[in-house]
């Protein structure tokens, strides 16, 4: 007896779960729930460190910010990495345009550097943050030409993904945002060393890091209070009631939160407001006082969590293109992680560079939601 057509069986083929396994128009929900609850955990940590001047007042803008940078990133992975190509262009060029408007009077100065553009309502845009968008997509874009060859860069591609890179990066310098300008160029060597870079340009651009960073010490670049804070890393006694005292009060905080901390919105040097900046720059000292090592620790494993994430799409990613955006954002979170909590620590000098998803900053949290969504992007191809 002849059979009819087989019904439809509801499965697992076909659907929004298959199609994100598969790689193709789904979104990568590992990437999406770790900067989720980094940004959560950050959004307590605000709160905690703001609530006894503020109320609730900077929990509100962290968590519609964190919001809108999640929109933004969901917008952003839609389009594709087909879109992301045509745009890596115009989005280096953005980047280079806003940091081009800091100098001119639309810039205003913040502990002696000039880093950001006031907007409405008072909030600030800080360009540096968005040029590492820029950066990330350009580099990946100049160094795998379309159609992808599969050839290592060559001359031509070196030259330009130099140049890439050292307008934004002097660009930042200049502002003096040294910690900025350490993320932009670790991004730009490691994408450059993963997309096949022979070993000569590798060393060449490893003596001009070095150059680079005894012009930065050696001149007038640096300003005077960044170079208190570079002395106060090698000399925390030589300024206990000027630059050093931030340090000081920071290390206090830390070492006081012991093993399982002082409880929630309960660290003395946190509610007494003894640390500066301790909501965006040194919101990982409020972890470390009233979370403790445990709290802490598990903070830096959540957000390894997110880099060892991208890592890995990076790696399954077969397209060029998509591989080195991936390499990009990892090395760019990786690397602002470590300066932040090494920072925090007292093993790094404090260079003001936020911690991503967690310190409260609009461009900070815009820009690190726009990473996760360039990966996701960049992986799950056209659309």
């Amino acid at each position: 007896m002849p059979r009819g057509p087989r019904p439809h069986r509801a499965g697992l083929t076909g659907s929004p779960l298959a199609r994100r396994a598969g790689g193709s128009p789904g979104h990568d929900v590992g990437l999406f729930v770790a900067a989720g609850g980094a940004s959560l955990v950050g959004a307590l940590l605000v709160w905690s460190a703001t609530v006894r001047t503020a109320g609730s007042a900077y929990l509100v803008r962290h968590l519609v910010t964190a919001a809108l940078g999640m929109a933004l990133a969901v917008l952003v992975a839609r389009a594709g990495r087909g879109r992301l190509r045509v745009a890596a262009p115009w989005a280096w060029a953005l980047g280079v345009v806003l940091l081009l408007l800091v100098p001119t009077p639309l810039g205003t100065t913040v502990n002696g550097a000039r880093s950001w553009i006031p907007l409405v309502g008072g909030f600030t845009l800080q360009p540096a943050e968005l040029a590492k968008v820029g950066l990330v997509l350009a580099l990946a874009a100049v160094l795998t030409p379309w159609p992808s060859r599969g050839a290592p860069p060559g001359g031509r591609e070196v030259l330009l993904a130099a140049l890439a890179l050292a307008v934004p990066t002097g660009l930042v310098a200049l502002q003096p945002d040294l910690g900025s300008a350490v993320v932009l160029v670790a991004v730009g060597v490691v994408v450059v060393v993963v997309a096949g870079l022979r070993l000569r340009w590798v060393a060449l651009l490893a003596a001009a890091a070095v150059g680079v960073g005894v012009l930065a010490w050696t001149t007038p670049v640096l300003s005077g209070y960044q170079r208190a804070r570079l002395l106060t890393f090698l000399d925390p006694s030589a300024d206990p009631l000027g630059a050093g005292y931030q340090v000081g009060q920071v290390r206090v905080a830390v070492a006081g939160g012991g093993l399982w901390g002082q409880g929630f919105m309960e660290g003395p040097r946190t509610q007494g407001g003894f640390v500066p900046f301790q909501l965006n720059d040194f919101v990982f000292s409020v972890a470390g006082e009233e979370l403790g090592f445990v709290g802490a620790a598990g903070l830096v494993a959540l957000l390894g969590v997110l880099v060892v994430r991208v890592l890995v799409v990076a790696a399954r990613c077969e397209e060029p293109f998509a591989r080195l955006v991936g390499v990009g954002v990892a090395t760019w979170l990786a690397v602002q992680v470590v300066q932040n909590v090494g920072m925090n620590l007292g093993l790094l000098p404090v260079t003001g560079l936020p911690l991503p998803f967690v310190s409260y900053g609009g461009s900070s949290m815009l820009a690190s939601w726009l990473a996760v969504g360039l990966v996701d992007a960049a992986r799950a191809g056209s659309r």
